[in-house]
């Protein structure tokens, strides 16, 4: 908190930019509690973030001081209790870690910390990632103080248990965290009020032994506000720059943001009203300077969140800011008070900030992995390209890929008469989790028919195999962004011949010319189908997923356990899976198509766009075993 006998940072609020525009328009709608999943004995759902999907959470906690005045016999844990549940319960959102950021009390009593520490309890007991720190109001000078009730109670300690604790100083008042989302580690720093000439160096020497690792850091002051409070809603003039840095700040920016390009977003409390401005680092990029407080509003702020949801799909963080507390409450006994300050939606308090992360932190490549790795049991067919030529440099007609299984299901090349010499070519890019980094290049379509494409020979044992025990059919693939529904819509990964009625095939959405199996790719919106004739039916079998975006690398598994098939894109089921029986997939032992599409039995169409490693087995493969999973080799 800023004393009321403390000089404000810089100039008066009054004489600085006032700023204005509302934040991005693209702020996403969020939902309250989901109440789903594993409920514990003390009524809270089980606390077990996604660390691998696109969208998750960071959850900050500003000053909280004024629920624990214990000198003033003023305790109030109530509402930081119901933050923490809507932490715990919260699935929607995908909270994957909490950072507090100081002044946990108003008068740094150990009778206050005692209240403090029995509240985070509370988020231990359910093994939840979290930081504190210390603010002014916890601790006095810098961080060489010595022992406190906060060091007691909110020290290293604490975390001794603690998945994403990545250790502390030797003070131990600044500490490092690491908690893994979005598929890949963050690194967060949790820093002192006043940070010593030996805080720095540590602090510095933590980024740079994760030199990888995106840097958020929390503090306690950092920038302040230029604009004033009398007012409501606030007058925020420009709420993209309307936070300034304060003089120890500026040490801050001078001593350790600056300089380390892996910090890209800072949050700090202390001051208020909330604010943000974006500044270049010295290596020319975006630094995100945030300030979120709540304490001079109603009941303190009743231990508002402020909610950071990154969209790694969409490169965007939307960040509103909620009160659980309120929320939590009945709304017919909902003080008027409280009804306003259930959702803070004034620009300041909810908006979007765009995140490079891609170009700024590249992820690590996965290395490709040897064949043999991906032979599992029940293997019948395994082709990848990476034995082939430079990329870009055609592949020939009547070239072979080799099947990796050892089964003898090698691909031949064939090509559509009068097509161009590089309609097929060998290609270096991969889906980053593909086995192999290497690919085949498709030029094809249907309109006029042309390109290249790959065929089993006559007698390959794949042709006669007709899955009767169940089968798991995997394939990485690439939609260019020339891609045109006219000209490329139902083209083919796989598909096996035959005509649906010379397999004796008819009744409800049976099309006597239908091949008998493809996996498809639709002309509503890119849609992988894949519409197959069982042994068990007269009429086929269709799998649905939704939309593939152009220009992004797909992993698509089919699988059917003797009885059923379910479609799989990203080890994600689709919502398109049939509850039929279907059992096999009906054979008159003809040739599979690799990249091509026959319809009466003549190839209609060839794929445009990229195929990466294609697997088949003779059994169903569990999720964490699919190509892509950590696990594929097992």
């Amino acid at each position: 908190m800023l004393e009321h006998s403390q000089t404000p940072i810089g100039p008066s609020r009054r004489e600085l930019l006032r700023s204005a525009a509302v934040a991005g328009a693209g702020a996403a709608t969020f939902g309250l509690l989901s109440g789903s999943g594993t409920v514990n004995a003390d009524g809270t759902s089980r606390w077990e973030p996604d660390p691998a999907g696109p969208q998750f959470t960071l959850a900050i906690m500003p000053d909280t001081q004024f629920l624990y005045w214990g000198s003033q016999n003023s305790i109030n844990p109530a509402p930081q209790e119901e933050s923490f549940r809507y932490i715990i319960d919260s699935k929607d959102d995908n909270i994957v870690f909490m950072a507090h950021l100081g002044d946990l009390t108003q008068d740094a009593e150990a009778s206050s910390f005692k209240a403090v520490g029995k509240a985070f309890d509370l988020l231990d007991s359910h093994g939840v990632g979290y930081s504190v720190l210390a603010g002014n109001h916890d601790v006095s000078g810098d961080d060489t103080r010595g022992s406190t009730p906060y060091l007691k109670t909110m020290g290293p300690q604490r975390f001794r248990r603690s998945k994403t604790f990545a250790g502390a100083d030797a003070s131990g008042y600044n500490t490092a965290h690491i908690f893994r989302a979005g598929g890949r580690e963050w690194l967060l720093l949790a820093l002192d009020w006043r940070m010593s000439a030996q805080g720095f160096a540590w602090a510095n020497k933590v980024i740079k032994d994760y030199p990888r690792l995106p840097v958020i850091v929390t503090t306690h002051e950092l920038v302040g506000s230029p604009y004033d409070d009398n007012v409501y809603p606030y007058e925020s003039g420009d709420p993209e720059n309307n936070a300034v840095l304060s003089g120890y700040g500026q040490q801050l920016w001078d001593g350790l943001i600056d300089n380390n390009d892996q910090i890209f977003l800072t949050i700090n409390g202390h001051h208020w009203p909330p604010g943000r401005t974006t500044r270049k680092n010295a290596a020319g990029n975006d630094v995100h300077l945030h300030i979120t407080n709540y304490q001079n509003r109603y009941f303190g702020g009743a231990a508002m969140l402020r909610l950071y949801h990154f969209d790694l799909a969409r490169n965007v963080i939307d960040v509103e800011t909620v009160a659980p507390y309120f929320l939590a409450q009945d709304p017919e006994r909902r003080s008027p008070l409280a009804a306003q300050h259930l959702r803070l939606t004034t620009p300041v308090d909810q908006f979007s900030v765009p995140l490079d992360l891609e170009r700024r932190f590249p992820a690590a490549v996965r290395p490709a992995r040897p064949a043999g790795e991906l032979v599992v049991r029940g293997t019948l067919a395994y082709w990848r390209f990476d034995n082939g030529g430079v990329s870009g440099s055609p592949v020939r007609p009547g070239q072979t890929v080799r099947d990796l299984s050892g089964c003898g299901n090698d691909l031949t090349v064939a090509a559509v008469a009068g097509s161009a010499a590089d309609a097929l070519t060998w290609s270096s890019h991969h889906h980053p989790d593909q086995p192999a980094h290497a690919a085949l290049r498709f030029e094809g379509g249907r309109d006029p028919l042309r390109g290249a494409y790959l065929t089993t020979g006559a007698d390959a044992p794949l042709n006669a195999e007709t899955f009767n025990r169940g089968y798991t059919i995997e394939a990485f693939l690439k939609i260019p962004l020339d891609w045109d529904p006219t000209d490329n819509a139902w083209m083919s990964v796989l598909t096996r011949r035959g005509r649906a009625d010379d397999a004796g095939k008819s009744g409800k959405n049976t099309d006597p010319r239908d091949p008998l199996a493809g996996l498809n790719i639709s002309n509503n919106g890119r849609e992988p189908q894949f519409n197959f004739y069982p042994l068990s039916q007269t009429s086929p079998t269709t799998n649905w997923g939704h939309g593939l975006f152009e220009e992004v690398w797909w992993h698509v598994a089919i699988v059917n356990d003797g009885k059923r098939t379910i479609m799989y894109v990203e080890g994600s089921p689709v919502i398109d899976n049939p509850s039929t029986l279907s059992v096999g997939i009906a054979s008159l032992g003809l040739p599979w198509l690799f990249g091509g599409h026959e319809y009466g039995g003549v190839v209609d169409n060839v794929f445009h766009g990229w195929i990466g490693d294609v697997r088949i087995v003779n059994r169903a493969l569990p999720v964490d075993q699919f190509m892509n999973a950590d696990k594929s080799g097992q």
